[in-house]
Protein backbone atom coordinates (compact mmCIF):
# COMPACT_ATOMS: atom_id res chain seq x y z
CA UNK A 1 0.00 0.00 0.00
CA UNK A 2 1.57 3.82 -0.40
CA UNK A 3 2.45 6.19 1.53
CA UNK A 4 -0.49 8.30 0.21
CA UNK A 5 -3.07 5.60 1.17
CA UNK A 6 -2.16 4.91 4.32
CA UNK A 7 -2.22 8.48 5.27
CA UNK A 8 -5.45 9.16 3.97
CA UNK A 9 -6.87 6.14 5.27
CA UNK A 10 -7.48 7.00 9.32
CA UNK A 11 -9.12 10.46 7.59
CA UNK A 12 -12.03 8.45 5.81
CA UNK A 13 -12.23 5.28 8.90
CA UNK A 14 -14.73 5.72 12.06
CA UNK A 15 -12.10 6.48 15.10
CA UNK A 16 -11.48 3.49 17.45
CA UNK A 17 -14.33 2.39 19.35
CA UNK A 18 -12.65 3.06 22.65
CA UNK A 19 -13.01 6.49 21.98
CA UNK A 20 -15.49 7.63 24.38
CA UNK A 21 -14.88 11.44 25.16
CA UNK A 22 -17.82 13.41 24.13
CA UNK A 23 -20.50 11.67 27.15
CA UNK A 24 -19.58 8.05 25.66
CA UNK A 25 -19.37 8.88 22.14
CA UNK A 26 -16.87 10.07 19.35
CA UNK A 27 -14.77 13.56 20.70
CA UNK A 28 -15.45 14.45 16.30
CA UNK A 29 -19.28 14.11 17.67
CA UNK A 30 -18.85 17.65 19.53
CA UNK A 31 -17.11 19.72 16.79
CA UNK A 32 -19.84 18.47 14.26
CA UNK A 33 -22.49 19.50 17.41
CA UNK A 34 -21.26 22.59 17.93
CA UNK A 35 -21.25 23.56 14.04
CA UNK A 36 -24.73 22.49 14.02
CA UNK A 37 -25.80 24.22 17.19
CA UNK A 38 -25.09 27.76 15.38
CA UNK A 39 -26.05 26.65 11.82
CA UNK A 40 -29.55 26.18 13.92
CA UNK A 41 -28.97 29.57 15.57
CA UNK A 42 -28.70 31.46 12.71
CA UNK A 43 -30.98 28.99 10.43
CA UNK A 44 -33.95 28.45 12.51
CA UNK A 45 -33.47 31.81 14.44
CA UNK A 46 -34.41 33.63 11.05
CA UNK A 47 -36.43 31.10 10.39
CA UNK A 48 -38.57 32.20 13.36
CA UNK A 49 -39.40 35.79 12.31
CA UNK A 50 -39.22 35.41 8.40
CA UNK A 51 -42.87 34.70 8.02
CA UNK A 52 -43.49 37.29 10.39
CA UNK A 53 -41.62 39.60 8.32
CA UNK A 54 -43.24 38.96 4.85
CA UNK A 55 -46.35 39.21 7.01
CA UNK A 56 -45.60 42.52 8.32
CA UNK A 57 -46.46 46.05 6.93
CA UNK A 58 -44.13 48.23 4.86
CA UNK A 59 -44.72 51.20 6.81
CA UNK A 60 -42.98 48.89 10.29
CA UNK A 61 -40.08 47.94 8.13
CA UNK A 62 -41.98 44.07 6.69
CA UNK A 63 -42.99 43.00 3.20
CA UNK A 64 -46.77 43.59 3.48
CA UNK A 65 -47.69 40.21 2.26
CA UNK A 66 -50.63 38.41 3.57
CA UNK A 67 -50.64 35.85 5.75
CA UNK A 68 -51.45 32.77 3.50
CA UNK A 69 -48.81 34.48 1.00
CA UNK A 70 -46.13 34.83 3.18
CA UNK A 71 -46.45 31.31 4.64
CA UNK A 72 -46.56 30.46 1.09
CA UNK A 73 -42.96 32.15 0.32
CA UNK A 74 -41.65 31.17 3.36
CA UNK A 75 -42.38 27.07 2.86
CA UNK A 76 -41.19 27.87 -1.36
CA UNK A 77 -38.00 29.12 0.93
CA UNK A 78 -37.32 26.18 2.49
CA UNK A 79 -38.06 23.39 -0.39
CA UNK A 80 -35.42 25.02 -2.25
CA UNK A 81 -32.99 25.05 0.73
CA UNK A 82 -33.59 21.23 0.51
CA UNK A 83 -33.48 20.71 -2.90
CA UNK A 84 -30.43 22.12 -3.48
CA UNK A 85 -29.09 19.96 -1.13
CA UNK A 86 -28.95 17.06 -3.60
CA UNK A 87 -26.52 19.06 -5.55
CA UNK A 88 -24.43 19.18 -2.17
CA UNK A 89 -24.60 15.68 -1.47
CA UNK A 90 -23.23 15.17 -5.49
CA UNK A 91 -20.50 17.71 -4.47
CA UNK A 92 -19.28 16.07 -1.91
CA UNK A 93 -18.79 12.98 -3.24
CA UNK A 94 -17.64 13.65 -6.76
CA UNK A 95 -15.62 16.76 -6.04
CA UNK A 96 -15.46 18.81 -2.67
CA UNK A 97 -15.16 16.16 -0.32
CA UNK A 98 -17.48 16.52 3.05
CA UNK A 99 -15.50 18.06 5.10
CA UNK A 100 -15.01 21.15 2.21
CA UNK A 101 -18.42 21.19 1.26
CA UNK A 102 -19.64 21.77 4.70
CA UNK A 103 -16.97 24.25 5.40
CA UNK A 104 -17.88 26.18 1.60
CA UNK A 105 -21.66 25.37 2.78
CA UNK A 106 -20.77 27.19 5.88
CA UNK A 107 -19.18 30.77 4.48
CA UNK A 108 -22.08 31.19 1.98
CA UNK A 109 -24.94 30.72 4.95
CA UNK A 110 -22.86 33.41 6.72
CA UNK A 111 -22.65 35.32 3.42
CA UNK A 112 -26.44 35.16 3.24
CA UNK A 113 -27.72 36.45 6.95
CA UNK A 114 -24.91 39.42 6.56
CA UNK A 115 -26.93 40.07 3.15
CA UNK A 116 -30.35 40.09 5.06
CA UNK A 117 -29.09 42.28 7.26
CA UNK A 118 -29.27 44.99 4.84
CA UNK A 119 -32.44 46.61 5.27
CA UNK A 120 -33.63 46.40 1.36
CA UNK A 121 -35.99 44.02 -0.15
CA UNK A 122 -33.22 42.97 -3.14
CA UNK A 123 -30.62 42.24 -0.19
CA UNK A 124 -33.23 39.98 1.24
CA UNK A 125 -33.61 37.95 -1.53
CA UNK A 126 -29.92 37.60 -2.29
CA UNK A 127 -29.38 36.63 1.27
CA UNK A 128 -32.04 33.83 0.98
CA UNK A 129 -30.49 32.76 -2.24
CA UNK A 130 -27.06 32.21 -0.70
CA UNK A 131 -28.66 30.84 2.69
CA UNK A 132 -30.46 28.22 0.52
CA UNK A 133 -27.04 27.23 -1.46
CA UNK A 134 -25.06 27.40 1.78
CA UNK A 135 -27.34 25.03 3.12
CA UNK A 136 -27.78 22.65 0.55
CA UNK A 137 -23.94 21.98 0.91
CA UNK A 138 -24.08 22.01 5.00
CA UNK A 139 -26.72 19.85 6.12
CA UNK A 140 -26.92 16.61 3.81
CA UNK A 141 -22.63 16.37 4.43
CA UNK A 142 -22.58 16.98 8.38
CA UNK A 143 -25.29 14.35 8.97
CA UNK A 144 -22.81 11.78 6.85
CA UNK A 145 -19.74 12.79 8.59
CA UNK A 146 -21.42 12.35 11.65
CA UNK A 147 -22.31 8.51 10.54
CA UNK A 148 -18.72 8.21 9.82
CA UNK A 149 -17.78 8.24 13.07
CA UNK A 150 -19.25 5.17 13.59
CA UNK A 151 -19.28 1.46 12.73
CA UNK A 152 -22.66 0.18 11.31
CA UNK A 153 -22.68 -2.28 14.07
CA UNK A 154 -21.77 -0.05 16.86
CA UNK A 155 -24.58 0.43 19.08
CA UNK A 156 -23.98 3.62 19.91
CA UNK A 157 -25.27 5.42 16.75
CA UNK A 158 -28.07 6.01 17.13
CA UNK A 159 -28.06 7.30 20.77
CA UNK A 160 -24.93 9.20 19.44
CA UNK A 161 -27.59 10.73 16.63
CA UNK A 162 -29.76 11.84 19.20
CA UNK A 163 -27.05 13.64 21.01
CA UNK A 164 -26.09 15.18 18.18
CA UNK A 165 -29.83 16.09 17.63
CA UNK A 166 -29.99 17.20 20.97
CA UNK A 167 -26.95 19.50 20.54
CA UNK A 168 -28.54 21.59 17.43
CA UNK A 169 -31.25 22.26 18.83
CA UNK A 170 -29.71 24.34 21.58
CA UNK A 171 -29.16 26.89 18.84
CA UNK A 172 -33.21 26.20 17.90
CA UNK A 173 -33.79 26.69 21.26
CA UNK A 174 -31.53 30.04 21.20
CA UNK A 175 -31.53 31.14 18.11
CA UNK A 176 -35.28 32.59 18.12
CA UNK A 177 -35.01 34.09 21.74
CA UNK A 178 -32.21 36.53 20.19
CA UNK A 179 -33.69 37.00 16.67
CA UNK A 180 -37.33 37.44 18.27
CA UNK A 181 -36.47 40.07 20.87
CA UNK A 182 -34.35 41.90 18.30
CA UNK A 183 -37.04 42.17 15.50
CA UNK A 184 -39.90 42.78 17.67
CA UNK A 185 -37.72 45.60 19.43
CA UNK A 186 -35.04 47.05 17.31
CA UNK A 187 -36.32 45.33 13.87
CA UNK A 188 -36.34 42.60 11.76
CA UNK A 189 -33.20 43.57 9.82
CA UNK A 190 -30.99 43.27 13.48
CA UNK A 191 -32.56 39.53 13.68
CA UNK A 192 -31.05 38.61 10.38
CA UNK A 193 -27.89 40.48 11.98
CA UNK A 194 -27.81 38.29 14.64
CA UNK A 195 -27.90 34.79 12.54
CA UNK A 196 -25.11 35.97 10.64
CA UNK A 197 -22.83 36.27 13.94
CA UNK A 198 -23.74 33.01 14.93
CA UNK A 199 -22.93 31.32 12.07
CA UNK A 200 -19.68 33.25 12.19
CA UNK A 201 -18.72 31.35 15.67
CA UNK A 202 -20.07 28.15 13.89
CA UNK A 203 -17.41 28.14 11.00
CA UNK A 204 -14.39 29.12 13.79
CA UNK A 205 -15.26 25.96 15.64
CA UNK A 206 -15.87 23.63 13.54
CA UNK A 207 -12.47 24.55 11.59
CA UNK A 208 -10.62 24.26 15.02
CA UNK A 209 -11.92 20.82 15.68
CA UNK A 210 -11.37 19.42 12.65
CA UNK A 211 -8.16 16.92 13.39
CA UNK A 212 -11.22 14.91 15.04
CA UNK A 213 -13.13 14.35 12.39
CA UNK A 214 -13.32 11.27 10.06
CA UNK A 215 -13.74 11.92 6.14
CA UNK A 216 -12.17 15.18 6.65
CA UNK A 217 -9.44 14.57 3.59
CA UNK A 218 -9.83 17.26 1.00
CA UNK A 219 -10.41 14.85 -1.53
CA UNK A 220 -14.32 13.63 -2.61
CA UNK A 221 -14.53 9.67 -1.85
CA UNK A 222 -15.92 9.11 -5.69
CA UNK A 223 -13.90 11.43 -7.09
CA UNK A 224 -14.21 12.65 -10.78
CA UNK A 225 -11.18 12.39 -12.93
CA UNK A 226 -9.50 15.35 -13.72
CA UNK A 227 -10.81 16.31 -17.16
CA UNK A 228 -14.15 15.09 -15.61
CA UNK A 229 -14.41 17.19 -12.96
CA UNK A 230 -13.20 20.34 -15.26
CA UNK A 231 -16.03 19.90 -17.03
CA UNK A 232 -18.39 19.28 -14.46
CA UNK A 233 -17.13 22.20 -12.36
CA UNK A 234 -17.48 24.40 -15.87
CA UNK A 235 -21.25 23.03 -16.58
CA UNK A 236 -22.16 23.82 -12.82
CA UNK A 237 -20.29 27.82 -13.12
CA UNK A 238 -22.20 28.01 -16.78
CA UNK A 239 -25.32 26.23 -15.65
CA UNK A 240 -25.78 29.08 -12.81
CA UNK A 241 -24.91 31.55 -14.71
CA UNK A 242 -27.88 31.07 -17.66
CA UNK A 243 -30.58 30.39 -14.66
CA UNK A 244 -29.58 33.58 -13.20
CA UNK A 245 -29.83 35.41 -16.17
CA UNK A 246 -33.11 33.33 -17.30
CA UNK A 247 -35.08 34.22 -14.17
CA UNK A 248 -33.67 38.10 -13.90
CA UNK A 249 -34.96 38.55 -17.68
CA UNK A 250 -38.41 36.60 -16.97
CA UNK A 251 -38.80 38.18 -13.78
CA UNK A 252 -38.40 42.12 -15.47
CA UNK A 253 -40.42 40.54 -18.12
CA UNK A 254 -43.48 40.27 -15.52
CA UNK A 255 -43.19 36.23 -17.02
CA UNK A 256 -41.64 34.83 -13.39
CA UNK A 257 -44.14 35.93 -10.30
CA UNK A 258 -43.31 35.06 -6.78
CA UNK A 259 -46.64 32.67 -7.36
CA UNK A 260 -45.33 30.91 -10.48
CA UNK A 261 -41.90 30.45 -8.63
CA UNK A 262 -43.49 28.80 -5.82
CA UNK A 263 -45.19 26.75 -7.77
CA UNK A 264 -42.50 25.92 -10.00
CA UNK A 265 -40.53 24.86 -6.41
CA UNK A 266 -43.61 22.60 -5.59
CA UNK A 267 -43.34 20.92 -9.03
CA UNK A 268 -39.85 20.18 -8.72
CA UNK A 269 -39.70 19.24 -5.16
CA UNK A 270 -42.38 16.26 -6.80
CA UNK A 271 -40.40 15.09 -9.64
CA UNK A 272 -36.76 15.60 -7.67
CA UNK A 273 -37.41 12.14 -5.46
CA UNK A 274 -39.01 10.56 -7.99
CA UNK A 275 -35.79 10.74 -10.41
CA UNK A 276 -33.51 10.42 -7.78
CA UNK A 277 -34.81 7.35 -6.75
CA UNK A 278 -35.21 5.94 -10.14
CA UNK A 279 -31.56 6.92 -10.54
CA UNK A 280 -29.92 4.80 -7.47
CA UNK A 281 -32.49 2.02 -8.48
CA UNK A 282 -30.89 1.66 -12.04
CA UNK A 283 -26.98 2.58 -11.29
CA UNK A 284 -24.93 -0.07 -11.92
CA UNK A 285 -22.70 0.46 -8.82
CA UNK A 286 -25.65 -0.28 -6.29
CA UNK A 287 -25.43 -4.04 -5.27
CA UNK A 288 -28.70 -6.25 -5.44
CA UNK A 289 -28.50 -6.36 -1.65
CA UNK A 290 -28.53 -2.69 -1.51
CA UNK A 291 -31.31 -2.15 -3.87
CA UNK A 292 -33.00 -4.32 -1.63
CA UNK A 293 -32.78 -2.13 1.58
CA UNK A 294 -33.76 0.83 -0.60
CA UNK A 295 -37.25 -0.29 -1.01
CA UNK A 296 -38.09 -0.07 2.19
CA UNK A 297 -36.20 3.76 2.80
CA UNK A 298 -39.36 4.46 0.51
CA UNK A 299 -41.57 4.26 2.99
CA UNK A 300 -39.45 6.15 5.56
CA UNK A 301 -38.84 9.03 3.12
CA UNK A 302 -43.24 9.32 2.82
CA UNK A 303 -43.16 9.30 6.86
CA UNK A 304 -40.72 12.02 6.65
CA UNK A 305 -42.42 13.77 3.96
CA UNK A 306 -45.59 13.54 6.16
CA UNK A 307 -44.20 14.79 9.47
CA UNK A 308 -42.30 17.33 8.22
CA UNK A 309 -45.03 18.94 6.35
CA UNK A 310 -46.29 19.62 10.19
CA UNK A 311 -42.79 19.97 11.80
CA UNK A 312 -42.32 23.22 9.18
CA UNK A 313 -45.56 24.83 9.87
CA UNK A 314 -44.48 25.78 13.54
CA UNK A 315 -42.34 28.31 11.44
CA UNK A 316 -45.20 29.92 9.43
CA UNK A 317 -48.93 28.80 9.76
CA UNK A 318 -48.14 28.16 13.43
CA UNK A 319 -46.44 31.07 14.24
CA UNK A 320 -49.20 33.51 12.46
CA UNK A 321 -51.58 31.42 14.51
CA UNK A 322 -49.27 32.60 17.73
CA UNK A 323 -49.13 36.25 16.65
CA UNK A 324 -52.36 37.36 15.68
CA UNK A 325 -54.63 34.54 18.17
CA UNK A 326 -52.61 33.91 21.16
CA UNK A 327 -51.35 35.56 24.41
CA UNK A 328 -47.51 36.19 24.66
CA UNK A 329 -47.89 36.32 28.43
CA UNK A 330 -46.65 33.40 30.65
CA UNK A 331 -46.94 33.52 34.49
CA UNK A 332 -47.23 37.25 33.86
CA UNK A 333 -44.10 37.78 31.75
CA UNK A 334 -44.57 39.18 27.91
CA UNK A 335 -42.44 38.02 25.16
CA UNK A 336 -42.19 38.40 21.66
CA UNK A 337 -44.64 36.02 19.59
CA UNK A 338 -40.95 34.76 18.04
CA UNK A 339 -40.36 32.84 20.61
CA UNK A 340 -42.33 30.35 20.61
CA UNK A 341 -40.55 28.87 17.97
CA UNK A 342 -37.85 28.80 21.05
CA UNK A 343 -40.30 26.17 23.15
CA UNK A 344 -39.97 23.73 20.35
CA UNK A 345 -36.13 23.61 20.44
CA UNK A 346 -36.55 23.61 24.30
CA UNK A 347 -38.42 20.79 24.26
CA UNK A 348 -35.87 18.70 21.82
CA UNK A 349 -33.35 20.12 24.08
CA UNK A 350 -34.64 18.60 27.51
CA UNK A 351 -36.44 15.32 25.81
CA UNK A 352 -33.14 13.87 23.16
CA UNK A 353 -30.93 13.19 26.37
CA UNK A 354 -34.02 11.10 27.68
CA UNK A 355 -34.78 9.64 24.50
CA UNK A 356 -30.85 8.61 24.53
CA UNK A 357 -30.36 7.32 27.46
CA UNK A 358 -33.79 5.24 27.10
CA UNK A 359 -31.89 3.76 23.68
CA UNK A 360 -28.85 2.86 25.53
CA UNK A 361 -30.88 1.61 28.30
CA UNK A 362 -32.78 -1.26 26.08
CA UNK A 363 -29.76 -1.86 23.91
CA UNK A 364 -31.30 -4.03 21.29
CA UNK A 365 -34.21 -4.61 22.92
CA UNK A 366 -35.34 -0.90 21.58
CA UNK A 367 -38.03 -0.36 19.38
CA UNK A 368 -37.12 -0.70 15.34
CA UNK A 369 -36.46 2.20 13.54
CA UNK A 370 -39.30 2.04 11.57
CA UNK A 371 -41.66 2.11 14.84
CA UNK A 372 -40.13 4.75 15.93
CA UNK A 373 -40.71 6.54 12.77
CA UNK A 374 -44.05 5.90 12.49
CA UNK A 375 -45.06 7.12 16.63
CA UNK A 376 -43.25 10.34 15.41
CA UNK A 377 -45.47 10.95 12.47
CA UNK A 378 -48.76 10.13 14.78
CA UNK A 379 -47.36 12.81 17.68
CA UNK A 380 -46.94 15.19 15.15
CA UNK A 381 -50.07 14.96 13.51
CA UNK A 382 -51.57 14.76 17.56
CA UNK A 383 -49.83 18.32 17.70
CA UNK A 384 -52.06 19.75 15.08
CA UNK A 385 -55.30 17.85 16.43
CA UNK A 386 -54.80 19.98 19.59
CA UNK A 387 -54.76 22.68 17.68
CA UNK A 388 -58.71 22.06 16.66
CA UNK A 389 -59.95 22.53 20.26
CA UNK A 390 -59.00 26.34 21.20
CA UNK A 391 -59.61 27.41 17.77
CA UNK A 392 -63.29 25.78 17.53
CA UNK A 393 -66.24 28.09 18.65
CA UNK A 394 -65.70 31.23 17.85
CA UNK A 395 -67.01 34.09 15.61
CA UNK A 396 -64.42 35.69 14.43
CA UNK A 397 -60.35 36.36 14.41
CA UNK A 398 -60.52 38.31 17.70
CA UNK A 399 -60.20 35.87 20.27
CA UNK A 400 -56.93 35.49 22.25
CA UNK A 401 -55.96 31.78 23.30
CA UNK A 402 -53.61 30.04 26.03
CA UNK A 403 -50.27 30.79 25.58
CA UNK A 404 -50.06 26.56 26.70
CA UNK A 405 -52.47 25.66 23.63
CA UNK A 406 -49.22 26.68 21.55
CA UNK A 407 -46.86 25.22 23.74
CA UNK A 408 -48.49 21.82 24.51
CA UNK A 409 -48.64 21.71 20.69
CA UNK A 410 -44.94 22.06 20.34
CA UNK A 411 -44.21 19.43 23.36
CA UNK A 412 -45.77 16.69 20.82
CA UNK A 413 -44.19 18.00 17.95
CA UNK A 414 -40.13 18.22 19.73
CA UNK A 415 -40.96 14.90 20.76
CA UNK A 416 -41.87 13.09 17.58
CA UNK A 417 -39.26 15.07 15.71
CA UNK A 418 -36.57 13.33 17.90
CA UNK A 419 -38.52 9.74 17.48
CA UNK A 420 -38.45 10.17 13.76
CA UNK A 421 -35.56 12.79 13.02
CA UNK A 422 -32.29 11.09 14.64
CA UNK A 423 -34.41 7.60 13.48
CA UNK A 424 -34.19 8.70 10.06
CA UNK A 425 -30.79 9.91 9.70
CA UNK A 426 -29.21 6.69 11.51
CA UNK A 427 -31.40 4.50 9.22
CA UNK A 428 -30.42 6.91 6.33
CA UNK A 429 -26.49 6.14 6.71
CA UNK A 430 -27.05 2.38 7.43
CA UNK A 431 -29.45 1.61 4.24
CA UNK A 432 -27.15 4.42 1.87
CA UNK A 433 -25.62 2.27 -0.59
CA UNK A 434 -21.74 2.80 -0.69
CA UNK A 435 -21.84 4.78 -4.11
CA UNK A 436 -24.62 6.93 -3.00
CA UNK A 437 -23.53 7.62 0.72
CA UNK A 438 -23.77 11.89 0.85
CA UNK A 439 -26.13 11.97 -1.63
CA UNK A 440 -28.51 9.73 -0.06
CA UNK A 441 -28.78 11.38 3.05
CA UNK A 442 -29.44 14.10 0.43
CA UNK A 443 -32.34 12.03 -0.71
CA UNK A 444 -33.38 12.40 2.82
CA UNK A 445 -33.68 16.35 2.53
CA UNK A 446 -35.39 15.84 -0.13
CA UNK A 447 -38.48 14.52 1.84
CA UNK A 448 -38.11 17.80 3.83
CA UNK A 449 -37.95 19.43 -0.03
CA UNK A 450 -41.34 17.22 -1.18
CA UNK A 451 -42.77 18.62 2.53
CA UNK A 452 -41.99 22.37 2.31
CA UNK A 453 -43.62 22.07 -1.69
CA UNK A 454 -46.72 20.76 -0.53
CA UNK A 455 -47.07 23.13 2.44
CA UNK A 456 -46.16 26.16 -0.10
CA UNK A 457 -49.10 25.18 -1.40
CA UNK A 458 -51.73 24.11 1.73
CA UNK A 459 -50.71 27.48 3.18
CA UNK A 460 -52.35 29.49 0.52
CA UNK A 461 -55.89 28.25 1.88
CA UNK A 462 -55.07 29.19 5.61
CA UNK A 463 -56.84 32.66 5.24
CA UNK A 464 -59.91 30.95 2.85
CA UNK A 465 -61.11 28.07 5.88
CA UNK A 466 -61.60 28.11 9.13
CA UNK A 467 -58.65 27.62 11.58
CA UNK A 468 -60.48 24.23 13.03
CA UNK A 469 -60.84 22.60 9.70
CA UNK A 470 -57.34 23.56 8.32
CA UNK A 471 -55.79 22.16 11.58
CA UNK A 472 -57.71 19.20 12.06
CA UNK A 473 -57.60 18.02 8.64
CA UNK A 474 -54.17 18.00 8.37
CA UNK A 475 -53.35 16.33 11.81
CA UNK A 476 -55.98 13.47 10.88
CA UNK A 477 -53.97 13.16 7.51
CA UNK A 478 -50.84 12.65 9.83
CA UNK A 479 -52.11 10.32 11.67
CA UNK A 480 -53.49 8.16 9.15
CA UNK A 481 -49.91 7.94 8.08
CA UNK A 482 -47.99 6.99 10.71
CA UNK A 483 -50.61 3.89 11.39
CA UNK A 484 -50.40 2.86 8.34
CA UNK A 485 -46.27 2.78 8.68
CA UNK A 486 -46.92 0.96 11.97
CA UNK A 487 -49.11 -1.91 10.34
CA UNK A 488 -46.02 -2.00 7.77
CA UNK A 489 -43.98 -2.83 10.66
CA UNK A 490 -43.08 -6.39 9.59
CA UNK A 491 -42.29 -5.98 6.20
CA UNK A 492 -39.84 -3.35 7.74
CA UNK A 493 -37.97 -5.33 10.04
CA UNK A 494 -37.34 -8.13 7.09
CA UNK A 495 -36.10 -6.05 4.50
CA UNK A 496 -34.28 -2.83 6.87
CA UNK A 497 -31.44 -4.91 7.96
CA UNK A 498 -28.80 -4.06 9.33
CA UNK A 499 -31.29 -1.32 10.38
CA UNK A 500 -32.65 -2.34 13.68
Amino acid sequence: MSRTALEAQPDSEPPPEDDHAFFGQPRGLLTLSGLEVWERFSFLGMQAILVLYFADTVAHGGMGMSSGTAASVSAAYGTLVYLVSVAGGWLADRILGPYRAVLWGGILIACGHYAMAVPTPTMTWVGLGLISAGTGLLKPNVATMVGKLYRTDDERRDAGFALYYMAINIGAFAGPLITGWLGDHKGWHWGFSAAAVGMTFGLIQYVAGRRHLAGRRNTAEFALAPDAMRRAVLLIVVGILVAAVLATGLALAGRLTMGRFVDLLTVISVIAPVVYFAVMFMSPRVSPEERGRLRPYIVLFLASTVFNFILFQAYSTMMLLAASNAETTILGFDFPAGWYASALGAFEVGLAPVVAALWVRMGRGQPHASDKIAIGVVLGGLSFLLMVLPTSGHTGDAYRMSAWWIVGSYFLLGLGDILLETSGMSATTKLAPAAFSSQTMSLWFLSLALANGIQAQTVKLYDDVSKPAYFGVNGAIAVAAGLAVMAAAPWLRRTMHPVH
